[in-house]
C-alpha cells in the first residue's frame, strides 16, 4: 500500500524545512504554555516570537504533547495510503509525545504497521533521524529497513548546552531550588548533555569561555563527525558564536558548521539565553545503515 510514512513532532528543527514536502513527512504539533497564551508550536507561534516573548515577560512555559485522539485522526488518514508508518519523537525523558503516539497505535491494531520510536533527542537531532528514515523510505527501503537504521542512528546523536540563567532548569526540575538558588549567587553556568534522553547537568563554569571551552572538549573526543549544528539563542551569530567558531575552526580547519536560532521546545526547557551543539557521529566506514 505504498511506501512507508514518516511522522514526527514539531520539536524536530529542519535545517532545510523544504525536506518536510519533499519527503512527505507529517509534523504533529506540540502546545506551549504560557500564562496568558497556549499556542501551537509552528503553527501559532514560531521561535524567534517563542524565545523573544519569554526573554522580555520573563515567564515559562509549559510542554504539552499531542493529545491521544490527534496521533490516532493522523495514523488513521495515513492508512488510507499506506499500512507501514515509522513514528519518531521527541524524546520520552523530556515529554510525553511518544507515551501518547505509542498509545495511539492500538487503534489501528491489525489494520496497520506502526513503529512508534523514542528519539532519545530533540531539535535538530530529532529531524535528522526523520529526515534520514524519509529519505531512505523514498528510496525504497522497507519498513524493517527504515526502522533498524534509525535506532541504531539514534546512538549516533549526541548533544551539549550550557545556559546563563538557571531559571528554567529549576522550572524543567532538572536542579532543586536551592541549587537555583546557589548557582545563581556564584554566577555558574551549567554545562549539560542529553543523555538516555534525559537533560543531564555534566558540568560547572563560570564563564562564557571556560562554557566554550568545555563545548569544544565534547566535540573533540568523537573521531568523525557526519554532522555538527551550533544552536544560538538569536536568529543571528552571538559573540558566543564567533568565539565558538574559532575554537572549532582550531580542531577542524577544513570544516564549517552551520548556527541555528533553537526552537521553542529547547526554550521551554533551557530558556532563551542557552548554546550549545547537536552532533551525529559519522558510521565506520566498513558499516552501511541498510
Amino acid at each position: 500500500m505504498g511506501k512507508v510514512q514518516i511522522v514526527t513532532d514539531s520539536s524536530a528543527q529542519f535545517l532545510d524545512p523544504t525536506v518536510i514536502e519533499r519527503y512527505q513527512i507529517e509534523i504533529v504539533p506540540l502546545a506551549l504554555a504560557l500564562p496568558a497564551h497556549r499556542y501551537r508550536d509552528g503553527v501559532d507561534i514560531d521561535a524567534r516570537t517563542f524565545l523573544r516573548t519569554i526573554a522580555r515577560d520573563r515567564v515559562f512555559a509549559r510542554l504539552e504533547p499531542p493529545p491521544v485522539e490527534e496521533f490516532a485522526d493522523l495514523y488513521a488518514r495515513l492508512n488510507k495510503q499506506t499500512d507501514q508508518i515509522v513514528s519518531i519523537h521527541l524524546s520520552s525523558g523530556l515529554g510525553d509525545v511518544w507515551n501518547n503516539a505509542k498509545q495511539a497505535t492500538r487503534t489501528l491494531l491489525g489494520r496497520c504497521e506502526i513503529e512508534v520510536i523514542d528519539s532519545l533527542t530533540t531539535s535538530v537531532g530529532l529531524a535528522m533521524l526523520a529526515e534520514e528514515a524519509a529519505r531512505i523510505a523514498a528510496e525504497g527501503a522497507s519498513f524493517e529497513q527504515v526502522v533498524h537504521t534509525v535506532r541504531a542512528m539514534v546512538s549516533r546523536i549526541y548533544s551539549v548546552f550550557y545556559v546563563d540563567s538557571l531559571d528554567y532548569l529549576r522550572h524543567s526540575n532538572l536542579l532543586s531550588e536551592a541549587q537555583a538558588l546557589l548557582g545563581g549567587m556564584l554566577e555558574i553556568k551549567p554545562v549539560l548533555s542529553i543523555e538516555e534522553g534525559e537533560l543531564i547537568p555534566i558540568e560547572k563554569v563560570r564563564s562564557d569561555a571556560q562554557a566554550i571551552d568545555r563545548l569544544v572538549e565534547y566535540v573533540i573526543e568523537f573521531t568523525d563527525l557526519e554532522q555538527l549544528v551550533i544552536l544560538q539563542p538569536t536568529p543571528y551569530p552571538t559573540e558566543q558564536t564567533r568565539l565558538l567558531r574559532e575554537r572549532l575552526a582550531l580542531e577542524f580547519p577544513d570544516r564549517e558548521f552551520p548556527a541555528v536560532l533553537y526552537g521553542p521546545t529547547l526554550g521551554a526547557l533551557l530558556g532563551p539565553d542557552a548554546m550549545g551543539m547537536m552532533i551525529c557521529e559519522a558510521l565506520p566506514e566498513d558499516e552501511d545503515d541498510w
